[in-house]
């Protein structure tokens, strides 16, 4: 059974990682994908995961936007709804990481994680809420992290970022569940991508692995799938909430 049959989803950030870990979910559960990416570097996964979602008999289209840039969400939503008509889910995803301890953290530093991971959440949320509210039906889904919940030393910006998602999430939900509009977000653990290379070397990784219960960290098909329960009619009764992905980390 397909569980997004004929959906529109919007996907931030889907070129490689978590993110096409849900483009390719979705897109096997029937919907029609829409996605960012932001470098001329990730072009040429973009072109290719767009030809290979295409493949499997839906529709698909990349585009090259910045999520953190509000006039280019804009024009992308916009684009959007000139192509596939409609948005039924949007999947914040789009993130950075610039870890630094405090003391030496920069200004400027602070505010790339803050634009990048927080005022996308709400730049994006603010375009796609409209058709939703036109249609009296939407879920946004907005990728958070365990960090936003823990807090990490070195992380302050990320962790900042993260929390912050969460409450705007919770607000999103109480503004918008009257118009059946459905709010939530994911906290990830330490998934297996380019952003987490690093962690999973030598003994650092395998110290990272001890403090998590299910000893491995997630794949991101591991995320994908949460959030395609969250995306279809099998989560229609759960808004505002806050899923942790984190095998236990977390406990």
């Amino acid at each position: 059974m397909k569980l997004l049959e004929g959906k529109v989803a919007i996907i931030t950030g889907a070129a490689r990682g978590i993110g096409e870990g849900i483009a390719l979910k979705f897109a096997a559960h029937g919907a029609n994908i829409a996605f960012t990416y932001v470098s001329d570097s990730s072009a040429e996964k973009a072109a290719a995961l767009e030809k290979k979602i295409q493949e499997s008999g839906v529709k698909a289209k990349a585009w090259k936007s910045n999520a953190g840039d509000f006039a280019q969400c804009e024009a992308f939503v916009g684009n959007v709804l000139k192509e596939f008509s409609t948005v039924d889910i949007c999947v914040n995803n789009a993130g950075i990481s610039k870890d630094n301890l405090l003391l030496r953290m920069s200004p400027e530093q602070w505010d790339e994680v803050i634009k990048t991971n927080l005022n996308s959440v709400f730049y994006m949320t603010k375009q796609v809420i409209k058709p939703m509210m036109k249609s009296r039906n939407g879920t946004i889904i907005n990728m958070s992290s365990i960090i936003g919940e823990m807090g990490n030393a070195g992380q302050s910006s990320y962790a900042a970022s993260k929390a912050g998602i969460i409450g705007f999430t919770k607000s999103v939900a109480k503004e918008l569940g009257s118009r059946n509009i459905r709010c939530n977000a994911i906290a990830p653990g330490f998934v297996e991508t380019d952003m987490t290379s690093y962690l999973k070397e030598g003994d650092a990784g395998e110290k990272y692995k001890a403090g998590i219960p299910l000893g491995r960290f997630a794949s991101a098909e591991d995320i994908a799938n949460v959030t395609l329960f969250l995306a279809s009619d099998m989560g229609s009764y759960i808004t505002g909430q806050t899923i942790s992905v984190c095998g236990g980390l977390n406990i």
